[in-house]
């Protein structure tokens, strides 16, 4: 099988795509034929040696795929051969075949296809924690999502309208802000031309905002962070522009605010139950029309550092898929 490697930590142009042996199930696991591959930041942070984790050399990247179930290993009931399933593999997505735990997959929902599903899992189900479990955001709340634009910022609009908050959407151009206020975002700010926090005050007749979604990190943390309501909500969900911010913890003091932490990967491994209580309510809120995916463009499997590259420059609006098949 055809397989993207990394055999050093490096930018995505060390990537190579090589030949591999097809793997083979093992207990409780499924061996998936991939027809698409999410692109997701976090793949680009892991192939650099950047990440939470660092996979032992050499490894394939892409953390969720969707795809037809090939073989099952024992003790394996559900998912059978056959069956088109979207699954979570944290690595080995960039692949013609995975091997995945039979527990990290779900069926492909009705009239899903496998482009939108591999596009579906990681973004949807990292905001809905967020937003859901973590912020414990309440209908009639303003919601301040930053890198607004990018494959969880949309995603995160989406769901916060859902869930009954004014949605204000912070990006970079106007062609992006274009792209959230299409997603439903109520308010916008283009944070290179006007100062984010003066903006949140006049959006919000000074009352700041409740909660925060921050992907992004960098400069713009602290004045988002100085922008919370009375016990407000700062969800740190990523540092897409490279830089950890450092922050005074007084500022959480003076507004009984909370800083919380998202990190949805170990989230499904410490309450599977409510992960996948989590996903259904965001299958059934595809199939009723009010999710909807939005995949800049497919590249084929050889140019998955094309895609990687792309995101690492933040010129994505939603999401890339590798595709290896005719989506169906």
């Amino acid at each position: 099988m055809k397989a993207v490697l990394c055999r050093q930590y490096g930018p995505p142009s060390t990537l190579v795509v090589a030949e591999l042996p097809s793997p083979v199930p093992g207990p409780g696991q499924v061996l998936i034929s991939v027809q698409a591959a999410g692109v997701n930041f976090p793949d680009a942070l892991i192939v650099q040696g950047k990440y939470q984790s660092r996979p032992e050399l050499p490894f394939t990247p892409g953390s969720e795929v969707a795809g037809i179930v090939q073989a099952v290993g024992p003790g394996v009931t559900e998912p059978l051969p056959g069956q088109s399933v979207i699954a979570f593999t944290s690595t080995g997505g960039f692949a013609e075949q995975v091997l995945v735990a039979a527990d990290r997959t779900l069926p492909l929902p009705s009239g899903m296809d496998f482009v939108t599903a591999s596009a579906f899992v990681v973004t949807y189900a990292t905001s809905y924690h967020a937003l859901k479990d973590r912020a414990a955001m309440q209908p009639g709340e303003t919601l301040l999502v930053l890198g607004a634009s990018g494959g969880v910022g949309l995603t995160a609009i989406q769901l916060g309208k859902l869930m009954g908050a004014r949605v204000i959407a912070a990006a970079s151009s106007e062609d992006k802000l274009a792209t959230c206020r299409e997603h439903g975002a109520d308010e916008l700010i283009n944070y290179s031309h006007s100062n984010l926090r003066e903006r949140l005050k006049e959006l919000t007749g000074g009352l700041g905002v409740d909660v925060v979604y921050d992907p992004v990190g960098g400069d713009y943390a602290e004045p988002a962070l100085r922008s919370l309501a009375w016990q407000g909500r700062y969800l740190v969900v990523g540092f897409a522009a490279g830089e950890i911010p450092r922050i005074a913890l007084n500022l959480t003091l003076l507004k009984g605010s909370s800083i919380l932490g998202v990190f949805w990967g170990s989230f499904t491994r410490q309450q599977p139950v409510l992960s996948q209580s989590n996903l259904a309510q965001l299958v059934r809120w595809h199939a009723q029309g009010q999710l909807r995916p939005h995949v800049t463009a497919t590249y084929p499997l050889e140019r998955a550092a094309d895609a990687l590259n792309a995101v690492l420059a933040r010129q994505v609006k939603g999401k890339l898929v590798l595709q290896l098949a005719a989506s169906s």
